[in-house]
């Protein structure tokens, strides 16, 4: 029987699927250091994983390795070279958390947008002691300007929500999108440029590539209004962080919303200290029947990958499909 590393903690019941198939490792415990990862890898023929990092040193680690199946969309965690020049397989899980992620970042919007936070805060701490006419006085998302940077499928349906509130809805992308699809959307493509400076609000949808390294820093935080707010639902490095926190604090933009940030869990002590920011940890699929999906998708994946099951030898979502059906080297 094929042996595997489950990583992360997940739910039982798909640990018990991928025991129909294979002896499984599972780490139910906390994330484990690189050394301990490499370890657990040694003997394994396959991984599931949720965001650990597996480069070169973990792959030259684990000779049997296989296939690596990653419970995200995003895979920044894989060195692909590494795995294409030891065809070693590399799959996601998307699609199925399109809608709970576009939920979520607009929940986070509305919450900079309208300063939830700040004002929760503010109201915890005993402050409240009367009505104010302009107390928390935020900004409207009702016929704002909605910028999407990122107009794949996230930020396709956060653009379709923005049709209910009246927004005008404008996007930038390494490629425009079909021409049906900005009509369906009524989405103008711009700039980068021009799209930091016509939205009330941004809404970071990319994946994080070494191209997409801080698409946010001082020079684009200055080309956006002082009533804008920003909001980061991708990946940490996007933003610089650094950047971000001294703006707020100098309120060059008004609010800000981050789900991801960079270097997390770790959190950069300058965004802890201003209060015009909303910060969650890494939690926009969070819905249990999305994480479900997630992890049932990974388990798809990895059990196909491994010639196992009914789609044996055709995982549904491969990242390097070119290494498919090659011996690992």
């Amino acid at each position: 029987m094929q042996k595997i590393l489950v990583a992360r903690p997940i739910f039982p019941d798909v640990i018990d699927r991928l025991k129909l198939y294979f002896d499984v490792d599972w780490n139910n415990g906390e994330a484990l250091s690189p050394e301990a990862l490499h370890q657990r890898l040694a003997d394994k023929d396959g991984a599931l994983t949720a965001g650990d990092p597996i480069g070169a040193a973990a792959l030259a680690a684990a000779p049997r390795l296989r296939v690596v199946s990653n419970m995200a969309v995003g895979y920044n965690n894989f060195d692909i070279a590494a795995f294409n020049a030891l065809n070693v397989l590399g799959t996601n899980t998307p699609d199925v958390l399109n809608e709970t992620t576009a939920d979520f970042g607009w929940a986070l919007m509305m919450a900079a947008a309208r300063r939830v936070t700040e004002s929760e805060h503010f109201l915890r701490a005993g402050k409240w002691d009367k009505w104010s006419f302009d107390a928390f006085l935020g900004s409207d998302i009702y016929g704002a300007t909605l910028g999407v940077i990122g107009m794949g499928r996230i930020g396709q349906a956060l653009a379709r929500r923005a049709l209910g509130f009246n927004m005008r809805v404008v996007y930038h992308n390494r490629s425009r999108v079909a021409p049906e699809i900005e009509r369906e959307l009524n989405a103008e493509y711009l700039s980068k440029e021009d799209l930091l400076k016509a939205a009330d609000h941004v809404v970071l949808v990319l994946p994080y590539t070494a191209q997409n390294h801080h698409t946010i820093g001082a020079t684009e935080l200055a080309l956006m209004k002082p009533t804008a707010t920003l909001t980061n639902i991708a990946r940490g490095g996007i933003v610089d962080d650094a950047a971000l926190a001294h703006a707020l604090r100098t309120r060059q933009i008004a609010s800000a919303a981050l789900d991801v940030f960079e270097g997390e869990p770790r959190v950069h002590p300058a965004l802890l200290e201003v209060e015009n920011v909303v910060l969650t940890p890494h939690i926009a699929s969070a819905s249990e029947a999305t994480r479900r999906a997630m992890a049932n998708l990974a388990a798809d994946n990895l059990i196909a990958a491994l010639g196992e099951g009914p789609r044996a030898g055709q995982p549904p979502n491969p990242i390097n499909p070119a290494v498919l059906g090659k011996a690992r080297t």
